[in-house]
């Protein structure tokens, strides 16, 4: 049922996304999103206990927590650029180290926490042991922000209520 569910979303974006309706297309679009359903599904639904209902509130979460991503992601551009163009930029930049933890429970919300940290400039996930994350921060401002509520966000998107 969960592979099933996932082929028709992967096959419903394929086909938004790639507009392409022929005899040639189609055929490689499903054989595409059968390969990746068939290497990621356990992936993407490890728990197989949660409802629909619990996964379509889980979805429902994802916009807001996108909205809020781009947010911090223009934030820390800001801060980078702002490095950037700082003539005291020897004075500014602390590359450090930052381990913490998240205390998230599964691989996939650690790979979404790992994924969110390194796409914002200015940080990047070196290593996850258990919750225990390693991360790289360019700056005392940006190691700071690691300690901000973005694990939380993520813990929260997962929630099943």
């Amino acid at each position: 049922m969960y592979r099933a569910f996932i082929f028709a979303i992967l096959f419903a974006i394929w086909l938004v996304l790639s507009g392409l309706f022929d005899a040639f297309h189609i055929p490689l679009g499903l054989v595409s999103c059968a390969l990746v359903t068939w290497w990621s599904s356990d992936l993407l639904f490890a728990d197989r206990s949660i409802s629909m209902g619990g996964r379509f509130r889980q979805a429902a979460r994802v916009p807001g927590y996108l909205a809020w991503l781009t947010g911090q992601i223009m934030l820390a551009n800001l801060h980078v650029l702002r490095l950037a163009l700082s003539p005291r930029l020897v004075d500014e930049v602390e590359p450090q180290l930052v381990r913490f933890r998240s205390g998230l429970k599964t691989d996939f919300e650690k790979f979404v926490l790992a994924q969110c940290i390194t796409l914002t400039p200015g940080t990047v996930t070196m290593a996850i042991e258990g919750d225990e994350f390693l991360v790289h921060a360019i700056s005392r401002e940006a190691a700071e922000g690691l300690k901000g509520p973005m694990a939380e966000r993520v813990r929260r998107l997962f929630d099943i209520d």
